[in-house]
């Protein structure tokens, strides 16, 4: 019985380690190809980056589920805060998950805005913004913007560049501060496969979940 257990576990092994070579083997090329679309567009620098009318804040969760403030939704709302003071944006889409009524991202990141300074007029919540895909997608369809600044972590500004690029979009980055540490690692972590998904996504022409009727920023529509 051993003996006819044995080449069935042999290419069981075969067949997984095939599979989790070729796994990382697609997490590097999809990494590559992403970092590469975002070259020359990405800034850490206020007074370098171009201005454009419109930044596309990405959204996330505000507390951590232990408690406390979110590094990533901070440094976030940080960034946003510093074009919009330098001139270098003039209104923000806030793009996040709205997927039932107790949890709001765009309005969360609308009222700490709102608290600090920038008037609401110039405030502009996607509730679609479920993914990054949609996010960007949607910035162009919904609210009629063919180029604009995305604000978010630096890995996360590349897969928005790169997925809007694929869409023909005019995209560059502002970089917010990054965290380190162990929270950190398990995020860039979860990147690697997201950016498979983001090519992936481009590859079999996958579009956002909803459209909607367009709102679009500058019209009288828009509040």
């Amino acid at each position: 019985m051993g003996r006819r257990l044995t080449k069935p576990i042999k290419w069981l092994l075969r067949w997984l380690l095939a599979f989790a070579a070729a796994l990382v083997l697609l997490v590097s090329v999809a990494n590559q190809w992403v970092s590469l679309s975002a070259q020359g567009r990405l800034y850490t620098s206020v007074i370098d980056i171009p201005a454009r009318p419109v930044g596309v804040l990405l959204g996330t969760s505000k507390y951590l589920s232990g408690g406390g403030i979110n590094p990533y939704y901070q440094y976030r709302i940080d960034a946003a805060l510093s074009l919009y003071r330098a001139g270098k944006v003039s209104d923000l889409i806030l793009s996040g998950d709205n997927a039932h009524r107790s949890y709001d991202e765009p309005t969360t990141m609308r009222a700490d805005l709102i608290a600090a300074g920038i008037p609401a007029q110039r405030l502009h919540r996607d509730y679609a913004g479920f993914r990054t895909l949609d996010s960007v997608v949607r910035a162009n369809k919904v609210f009629g913007q063919g180029r604009f600044t995305v604000i978010s972590q630096r890995f996360h500004n590349e897969r928005a560049i790169y997925l809007a690029r694929a869409h023909g979009l005019d995209a560059i980055g502002f970089d917010a501060r990054d965290v380190e540490g162990t929270g950190g690692a398990r995020v860039k972590f979860r990147e690697g496969l997201a950016r498979v998904s983001a090519v992936l996504d481009v590859l079999f022409g996958r579009e956002p979940k909803f459209l909607g009727d367009p709102e679009v920023i500058g019209s009288s529509k828009t509040q």
